[in-house]
């Protein structure tokens, strides 16, 4: 039975549900650190985020580098 709701809130309230779990993760983030710190903690999240998609979709790290520092050469 509790199988059954939760696909169904899953299915049919996706956005709502990760909104409602980012805003509390959030909320708890600038209570227990900061405004600051808590937005420095979500910047770490977001960066090592994107060098988890990278390494799953097989990407250099070079090519990422090169893309923000510019190629030189």
């Amino acid at each position: 039975m509790w199988e059954k709701l939760f696909q169904d809130i899953l299915e049919q309230h996706r956005g709502k549900l990760i909104g409602v779990v980012v805003g509390l993760v959030g909320a708890v983030l600038i209570l227990t650190f900061g405004f600051w710190r808590s937005l420095f903690v979500i910047f770490c999240i977001v960066v090592g985020y994107f060098i988890g998609k990278r390494i799953d979709d097989n990407q250099s790290f070079d090519s990422l580098i090169k893309k923000f520092l510019g190629d030189k050469d």
